[in-house]
């Protein structure tokens, strides 16, 4: 995985995945393939909400070995199929209402090998709460790169 320089507020990752766009896109927009993959090590995803579409809602919790839930949510600004999703993403506080958002612009191109999935996730309050994503990000993308491969 690469990492793109970035600012405070701002995550890159590339990744070249040896399977062509339309399956990487299904595994972004799919509840039963996104549940697979979505969760970081440690982390099974719990797809409640998965609306694909401009305007669509989606809403996954993330459980822990202890049981315990995390969950996020957002909506979907752009959704073109295969090669390009973008929403907004907000983790819920325990009541279930989203905190400060973010927005998240996923990029499948179409390569030699492959796909080079680029993700871009910004607006983040502060560096530690980028570098957390990026800790997240780069697990799921390995499970991901996995089921892809």
């Amino acid at each position: 995985m690469s990492k793109i320089a970035a600012s405070e507020s701002e995550l890159r990752l590339e990744r070249l995945i040896p399977s062509p766009p339309e399956l990487l896109f299904a595994l972004w927009t799919e509840p039963d393939q996104l549940a697979r993959w979505w969760a970081p090590q440690g982390y099974e995803a719990l797809v409640h909400t998965l609306d694909p579409t401009p305007g669509g809602c989606w809403r996954i919790s993330l459980r822990g070995a202890d049981n315990r839930l995390v969950s996020m949510s957002g909506a979907y600004r752009i959704v073109d199929p295969p090669h390009r999703l973008a929403f907004t993403w907000a983790w819920e506080d325990e009541n279930g209402a989203p905190g400060p958002e973010t927005e998240v612009i996923v990029n499948f191109a179409s390569t030699p090998g492959g796909t080079r999935l680029t993700l871009l996730h910004q607006r983040f309050a502060s560096k530690q709460a980028r570098d957390r994503h990026d800790a997240g990000w780069s697990s799921s993308f390995d499970r991901m790169a996995r089921i892809a491969g």
